[in-house]
């Protein structure tokens, strides 16, 4: 039966699982961001969501290679969800308590130094970087969308992660409207389109890597603006669905703007690695793994 919901993949590191044995109703499941099985799990890996579908490939394979891993459990929301749970022990979803903590810890480093001050983490390296940002529309692009001046029509409406919940992202995403805006002569025009006084933006609430393609395919709005590796996710799990716009026009991809901004991600050990995270961390820093994530869209940090 077609829905207005997007059907999301099965996203396990144990590719046995079938994926008939799923509880889930389209539209109304809260634990997309959480794979695996927290009790039998030999690793636990927490990680902010926007290079989840690289993330997941990397699990996978460590998976496959290292014997003993029986399962992997990790999570993959907005980073400051996943710091409460380490500091707070446990998190509830819906009416679900989880209480098990991360070997390793993904994020980007503001998020990293703050657990390494509160003591529970060691120091972090750096591990991957974004390629930039870009325009997420229907397919065909039906309000004919070319450049981000498009995005300050009165019938075109934005999604932009939320300021409060997701800071890092929407800090990103805004920064490079207002340079590439430069471009176009633009910029002060961006900046107030940008106001929070504009109720005309839609923000998302708290995973816009989840909400940001289902508010473009339900007609929510008109265009997201998400890193150049979520896009390319979503056109590739759900063909037909959507298309990629850069913010300057053109079709350079990964986008090559000047000013348009790129996010550095980092890899931290906790205090307890259990018996798997040191060597997932070493095997995150291979070749192989460089790879994974550059055929996703990202790339090891310059």
């Amino acid at each position: 039966m077609k829905t207005d919901s997007l059907d999301w993949p099965l996203e396990l590191a144990d590719s046995s699982v079938s994926p008939d044995k799923r509880w889930l109703q389209a539209g109304s499941n809260i634990c997309l961001d959480f794979h695996g099985d927290p009790v039998k799990a030999q690793l636990v890996v927490f990680s902010d969501g926007n290079h989840h579908m690289a993330l997941l490939e990397t699990l996978s394979r460590f998976c496959e290679l290292t014997d003993g891993v029986e399962d992997i459990f990790y999570a993959t929301t907005p980073p400051g969800v996943l710091v409460d749970v380490v500091s707070q022990g446990n998190i509830t979803i819906g009416n679900l308590t989880l209480s098990r903590q991360p070997h390793v810890f993904i994020s980007p480093r503001p998020i990293l130094d703050k657990l390494i001050n509160a003591d529970f983490a060691n120091a972090h390296q750096p591990y991957m970087q974004s390629c930039g940002n870009v325009m997420l529309v229907r397919n065909d692009n039906p309000k004919g969308i070319h450049d981000l001046r498009d995005l300050l029509r009165e019938d075109v409406r934005l999604f932009l992660s939320n300021p409060n919940t997701e800071k890092a992202s929407y800090d990103v995403y805004r920064a490079s409207l207002l340079a590439i805006a430069k471009d176009f002569n633009a910029e002060g025009a961006m900046h107030d389109y940008l106001s929070p006084d504009n109720t005309e933006i839609l923000y998302g609430e708290r995973i816009h890597h989840r909400e940001a393609p289902q508010c473009v395919f339900d007609g929510s709005a008109d265009v997201a603006i998400v890193y150049y590796h979520l896009a390319l996710r979503y056109t590739r799990i759900f063909p037909g669905e959507f298309e990629i716009i850069t913010l300057g026009g053109g079709n350079n991809l990964p986008p090559n703007e000047a000013g348009n901004e790129q996010t550095q991600y980092f890899i931290s050990e906790m205090k307890d690695t259990g018996a798997f995270g040191k060597d997932f961390i070493e095997f995150c820093q291979s070749d192989e793994v460089s790879k994974i994530y550059i055929s996703h869209g990202l790339k090891r940090p310059e």
